[in-house]
C-alpha cells in the first residue's frame, strides 16, 4: 500500500507555499515531514487527501498503489487522515462513532457490530461502545480515532501532528501503539509534525519544508 507524491506543490494566489515535493511512501513505513507552523505542512496533508480549501491549488501527483488519485475527490481516494484533535461526534456513542468509519461493502448490522467491537478490543476500549466521547481521557480519544481510520480500510494514511495534544506521558505510547497498528496493516502512512521525538519514533525518511 505504497504513497508516491511527484512533484507535488501547492500554489495560493499563484505563490507557491514549498518546492515542488517528491516522495515514496512504501507499504508499512512511516515518512514524516517537518517545518516550523505556518510552512504549509497541514495545506499539504489537504492536497493528498483532496480537502485543499478555497483559493488552493495544486501541480504534480499524488499515487495510492501506482494509482493516480491527484483527480479524484477525497471519498474516492482510500487515504485516512488522523489529526490534532479525535473529531468524535459529540452526538453518538463511542461504538457509532467508529461505525461511522466502516466501508458500505461492510453490511448487515450484526457484522458491522463485530467489526467495531473487535476494534474497540484492539485499542484497549472493550466494552466501551456506549460510551459518550466527552467523558473518555486524551489517550483513549486518540486510540479511537485511529481505529476510526482503521476500520475504513485505507491504503495511505495522513497523520497530521496527531500527538502534539497529548500530555508527555501519553506521547511515547501513543506513538508505539499508531505505528505498530499501521506497520501491522502495511500501511504507507505520511505524518507531519514540528516535534522531532515524533520523527525519531516514526524511524522513516524525514523531509523538511
Amino acid at each position: 500500500m505504497s504513497l508516491e507524491l511527484q512533484g507535488l506543490a501547492v500554489q495560493r494566489g499563484g505563490a507557491a507555499l514549498f518546492a515542488p515535493l517528491d516522495l515514496r511512501v512504501e507499504c508499512g513505513a512511516v515518512a514524516v515531514v517537518m517545518g516550523a507552523s505556518g510552512v504549509g505542512k497541514s495545506t499539504l496533508l489537504d492536497a493528498i487527501g483532496g480537502h485543499l480549501a478555497h483559493g488552493f491549488s495544486c501541480t504534480g501527483r499524488v499515487l495510492v498503489m501506482g494509482r493516480d488519485v491527484t483527480a479524484l475527490p477525497a471519498e474516492a481516494r482510500r487515504i485516512g487522515v488522523m489529526f490534532q484533535d479525535a473529531l468524535l461526534f459529540p452526538h453518538l456513542c463511542l461504538g457509532d462513532n467508529l461505525a461511522f468509519g466502516l466501508p458500505a461493502t461492510l453490511r448487515g448490522r450484526a457484522e458491522r457490530r463485530a467489526a467495531v467491537e473487535a476494534a474497540l478490543a484492539q485499542a484497549g476500549l472493550e466494552g466501551l461502545f456506549a460510551r459518550d466521547p466527552a467523558t473518555l481521557s486524551g489517550g483513549q480519544e486518540a486510540r479511537a480515532a485511529l481505529m476510526r481510520a482503521l476500520l475504513a480500510e485505507p491504503q495511505a494514511l495522513l497523520l497530521d501532528e496527531p500527538f502534539s495534544k497529548l500530555d508527555a506521558s501519553l506521547r511515547a505510547e501513543m506513538r508505539g501503539f499508531v505505528f505498530g497498528h499501521v506497520k501491522a496493516r502495511g500501511i504507507a502512512t505520511l505524518m507531519v509534525t514540528h516535534d522531532p521525538a515524533d520523527a525519531g519514533a516514526a524511524g522513516g525518511a524525514v523531509v523538511e519544508l
